[in-house]
């Protein structure tokens, strides 16, 4: 199978993806309510689609194309709205978070769907380990060249999106010590990681010829790389986001995105090459341990700063990009709780701090994603 053209797209549009737990209002646990949500879901017209995830106590929704970040927040809200409305007809509840903080893997269910059955076929229990739950982010290139640096440029910054979005300290009831442990169930994966470091479609599409000579990948969708290119969409694909547990922290995580690419396709500051992965992993491992107390170490110069320190850097030198693009608002949200070093899951810890009791935990998380 060839890899699809690259589609036209324009640059610096959004796309956004949230993947949502479903838990009943008993306990909090899990419920394997997807098919009903879907169901009611259909009622209602919203930008966008809802879709089914991995097991059936996920549901995952997505905009329309989007010009901006509060273009996103517009259309996750009333997406926001009709999930909680159909919950509240269910009796369950939605949710944000990378992981639920104490569902047990082997207690779930694949969804029904081909390709669900076909990944479990080949994953075994990884398949139910993957109930996990992330932001994905799109981002518009104005063609394919384009899109392979403007993915080489962002991995460079793949520590900020996952120490800002991280949620996802708490994995069957234990404090895993991790910011964002649900990534270390992505890298489980053979095809996870990084892309290879070519800079032309032509070299890619070799690449991706090479690949599926051995038989190993069918499509893009077998890659699950922290960044990939989405070629029918015309766009590169951020998937390192823990889920927010507001809509409002995922707009803002967009908006810095866009930011950061308007700054890339406007001046190209600077050429990828292999060395930038050099300390790719040791960088990415940081921001999933320690979210914004992690270190960041510059693949150019060596330096070594807190990722705090990097991220405020960078903040300050995309602000009058942001502001062109209407993501001042973001960048200021974002900026002041990495001043103050808050992310999800230091709220989520700060609160089972108080609370003890991690079914308490997890139905203020789902008061909190109703706003």
């Amino acid at each position: 199978m060839s890899l699809e053209a690259f589609h036209d797209s324009e640059a610096l549009t959004l796309g956004v993806e949230l993947e949502l737990q479903l838990v009943n209002t008993h306990d909090y646990d899990l419920a394997p309510y997807a098919e009903d949500m879907l169901r009611l879901m259909k009622k209602t017209p919203l930008p966008g689609s809802v879709v089914p995830e991995m097991t059936s106590g996920m549901i995952e929704v997505s905009t329309d194309i989007c010009r901006s970040s509060s273009e996103v927040l517009s259309q996750l809200t009333p997406i926001r709205d009709a999930l909680v409305r159909s919950a509240d007809k269910l009796n369950i509840a939605v949710l944000g978070g990378g992981t639920h903080p104490f569902q047990q893997w082997h207690e779930r269910r694949i969804y029904d769907k081909p390709r669900f059955h076909e990944l479990s076929q080949l994953y075994g229990y990884l398949s139910k380990q993957f109930t996990i739950f992330g932001q994905h982010v799109h981002v518009g290139c104005p063609d394919a060249d384009a899109a392979l640096l403007m993915l080489h440029r962002l991995s460079r910054y793949i520590p900020h999106f996952i120490a800002l979005s991280a949620s996802s300290p708490y994995v069957q009831a234990h404090d895993t010590q991790f910011d964002s442990a649900r990534l270390n169930s992505v890298f489980a994966f053979p095809l996870s990681g990084r892309a290879p470091c070519v800079l032309t479609w032509a070299e890619f599409e070799q690449y991706f010829d090479k690949m599926t000579g051995t038989g190993v990948v069918k499509s893009m969708k077998d890659f699950y790389w922290d960044i990939r290119p989405k070629p029918g969409f015309g766009t590169v694909e951020i998937r390192v986001f823990d889920t927010p547990l507001t809509i409002e922290r995922a707009a803002a995580l967009a908006g810095y995105v866009q930011s950061l690419a308007a700054w890339f396709l406007a001046e190209q500051p600077f050429t990828p090459q292999e060395d930038d992965y050099l300390v790719y992993t040791y960088n990415r491992f940081q921001a999933c341990r320690f979210g914004l107390e992690g270190e960041y170490v510059d693949p150019v110069s060596g330096e070594h700063l807190p990722l705090r320190e990097h991220i405020l850097r960078t903040m300050d030198r995309i602000a009058p990009f942001g502001e062109a693009h209407g993501a001042t608002s973001a960048l200021q949200l974002l900026r002041a709780e990495t001043l103050d070093g808050q992310n999800d899951a230091r709220w989520l810890r700060e609160l089972m701090g108080r609370e003890q009791l991690l079914a308490e935990v997890t139905r203020r998380a789902a008061l909190r994603f109703r706003g």
